[in-house]
């Protein structure tokens, strides 16, 4: 009994062997059709102020205004 128990189980290696080539040939292939452009834009990706990541830059922020009290302060008096 244990002849058939051991070419079951040399069938199923077989076979799980033989369909991770298989997907890992398609997994190659479709990467080969995938478009490549060396453009600089396409390589570039953008950090949020949470930390996520992302391909379409940040809207510019306005300027923040200083405090008027914050500059008479930060002045040195003679």
């Amino acid at each position: 009994m244990s002849k058939n128990q051991n070419t079951f189980i040399k069938k199923q290696k077989a076979e799980l062997k033989k369909r991770k080539q298989k997907e890992k040939l398609e997994k190659k292939i479709a990467r080969k059709e995938q478009p490549k452009s060396g453009e600089l834009q396409d390589m570039l990706a953008y950090v949020d102020e949470f930390g996520n990541i992302s391909d379409t830059p940040p809207e510019p922020t306005p300027p923040k205004k200083e405090n008027p009290q914050n500059q008479k302060s930060n002045k040195k008096t003679n």
